[in-house]
């Protein structure tokens, strides 16, 4: 089966499971050996849906929240029966979807080995520790909010999300905050993607708010989900444990 993928999370996981993945976005970077070998079809938020249909696939993968609605229905239109939306937003829906695909590309017994093997790894949901805001992005400062995948990682590994986003905004912006110099949270994770927060955003941060703390976190391990679901649980639980130490 021929299967070009449009999610960076869903790249690393149909590989393990040992698909043909025939194409795949600039973004997927794992695992490294097939980053710069397999053809490049756009971004997730710009695929080139001529040229995803030029590899002629038997499957495409893609994600409701990842990928721009208007080229996965172009996608749709193309593929009638050969686009598989996902819609992950809990860590139950994770391994849900995991399923899902696996049973796609006829990798069902090895997809659930997988799962298996991760909720082995996680867990039930901890106590709460504390809590944080998750910045997503930088000028404008976005957070995380409720009802997001991020979010139900938070809580699962014990920190509560300190920003609420509202029925408006599942990534609301607070630039206004930022402005008077004050924060929603005290304590703040800040993620190597979407926005690649380094050191150097550090000294600003906390000159602008000295009340405030600040963690740099690995942002595949709170937004990936599939096979790198894995090989996160040591940082996880770091995070955690920071969280309730800094509370």
């Amino acid at each position: 089966m021929r299967v070009v993928s449009l999610v960076p999370s869903w790249t690393e996981f149909l590989h393990d499971l040992d698909v043909d993945v025939v194409g795949q976005t600039k973004f997927c970077v794992r695992p490294a050996s097939k980053f710069r070998a397999l053809p490049r079809i756009g971004g997730t938020k710009n695929v080139k849906v001529e040229d995803v249909l030029a590899l002629k696939p038997d499957l495409v993968v893609a994600n409701r929240e990842e990928n721009d609605k208007a080229q996965v229905e172009a996608l749709m239109e193309g593929l009638p029966e050969g686009v598989l939306l996902t819609d992950v937003r809990t860590v139950p829906d994770a391994w849900a979807a995991m399923a899902q695909v696996g049973s796609r590309v006829d990798r069902a017994v090895h997809a659930r080995d997988m799962v298996n093997r991760i909720q082995d790894a996680w867990g039930e949901p901890r106590a709460i520790v504390g809590q944080a805001g998750y910045a997503v992005w930088s000028s404008p400062w976005m957070v995380a909010g409720h009802d997001t995948f991020i979010h139900d990682v938070m809580r699962h590994w014990g920190i509560a999300n300190a920003i609420d986003g509202g029925p408006e905004s599942r990534y609301p912006t607070t630039g206004k905050d930022l402005e008077r110099g004050t924060l929603a949270a005290r304590q703040w994770l800040l993620p190597s993607e979407p926005f690649p927060f380094q050191p150097k955003h550090l000294p600003a941060l906390h000159a602008a708010h000295p009340e405030a703390r600040f963690r740099l976190v690995d942002g595949e391990a709170f937004s990936w989900y599939g096979s790198r679901m894995l090989h996160v649980t040591a940082h996880l639980n770091e995070v955690a444990q920071w969280v309730a130490e800094t509370a």
